[in-house]
């Protein structure tokens, strides 16, 4: 959105949603790669992989499945937890400078879960010891048999003990996740498992988050930072008080939005003008404002309840009008659409869009529905 165009009111919603996709390369050239796709983005949510996996595919240029599930196996993309507390996929040059700037704060504010869980100092160092025998030598462990081994020890790690016993550990910088072996959550030592990471001190940490955050996510506002980081508003505004002299700004409807003056992108000529996007997404749960995206009265569409739980989205022209779902058999799979808003959009779209995600599984497009308020 160019600051000397000042768009009618009710096209700014559309206007900032088309530069977001830019951003967030959905709506501009796509990354080279997926590790390219997570350093761009600085960290993208990854509570569920296969959401995950998905998420850099869509932004990556003739990605597949395969490519991303390489780029963990070979260490240049790993999952760990980071902000907010919550698993993320990040390059695997940041790692360890992210968990050094979020881990501490994280763990300081869960002493009353430890206190609940009955997880002292004695029981984190004894963990911490088991694990190191159990995982030295960089050979990546499933979760289930760590679990074992607490339990062999004497440490239940029943009602979410265990859980919190590796978030802990993670958030530490001990151990991260390795590539899944069996659709099961494999960890590594995190020191093993990258030998040389990058080192930064916290106010370059902060610097460096904030471009990353308004180089892939703007139009974006201090606030949407802060929400996507987690810290509070005092570091938030030191990082971005460091860079903001590289960033392009404009007050729309009282908000201040930022964004990269420099991010080198092209936006596409003609962009996509409907995408499967995964649940999780970054275009969504990137921002504490979604309303440019999404209008408030249908977030129940996408997380009925309020459960944590975002189904995946479908968008046109940058809008989220409705959510999908995919079938698999042993040949195709069929794709669900159901729309929430009226909007008209034609076949050829849809099934574009629903073969690009086939090809990133590296199977065929079967039959693709339509229901609800989106009519083709």
């Amino acid at each position: 959105m160019p600051p000397q165009e000042q768009p009618e009111r009710d096209t700014v919603p559309f206007a900032i949603a088309h530069q977001r996709m830019a951003s967030q390369r959905i709506g501009a050239e796509k990354c080279v790669d997926p590790t390219a796709v997570v350093r761009c983005m600085g960290a993208m949510q990854a509570q569920d992989y296969g959401q995950a996996v998905w998420a850099v595919g869509v932004r990556t240029l003739a990605s597949s499945r395969v490519e991303v599930d390489q780029a963990i196996n070979d260490r240049n993309i790993l999952l760990t937890w980071l902000m907010r507390g919550t698993i993320h996929l990040v390059s695997a040059e940041d790692a360890l400078w992210m968990v050094q700037l979020f881990g501490p704060r994280l763990l300081a504010a869960a002493s009353t879960r430890r206190k609940q869980l009955e997880l002292d100092q004695a029981v984190i160092t004894r963990t911490k010891s088991l694990f190191q025998e159990a995982l030295r030598g960089g050979q990546p462990v499933p979760r289930s048999a760590l679990m074992q081994a607490l339990t062999q020890a004497g440490i239940s790690p029943q009602g979410h003990r265990g859980y919190h016993l590796l978030w802990s550990l993670a958030l530490e910088g001990f151990i991260c996740f390795g590539p899944r072996q069996d659709n099961e959550q494999t960890f590594v030592l995190l020191e093993e498992w990258l030998p040389t990471p990058r080192n930064l001190s916290r106010e370059e940490a902060l610097a460096e988050l904030a471009t990353r955050y308004f180089t892939s996510h703007g139009p974006a506002t201090l606030h949407d930072f802060a929400g996507w980081t987690g810290l509070p508003m005092a570091e938030v505004r030191q990082g971005h008080e460091a860079i903001k002299a590289n960033l392009q700004t404009e007050k729309v409807a009282g908000s201040t939005l930022w964004w990269s003056s420099s991010s080198g992108l092209t936006a596409l000529a003609e962009p996509p003008r409907v995408c499967l996007l995964p649940g999780f997404d970054e275009y969504l749960l990137g921002y504490k404002d979604r309303s440019a995206v999404l209008a408030t009265e249908h977030s129940s569409q996408l997380c009925p309840g309020a459960n944590g739980i975002f189904k995946q989205m479908v968008v046109v022209d940058g809008q989220i009008v409705g959510t999908w779902k995919s079938k698999p058999s042993k040949t195709t799979v069929e794709i669900d659409v159901h729309g929430f808003l009226p909007v008209r959009i034609s076949h050829t779209e849809l099934e574009r869009a629903a073969a690009q995600y086939c090809r990133f599984l590296g199977v065929s497009l079967g039959a693709v529905t339509l229901s609800g308020k989106l009519t083709a």
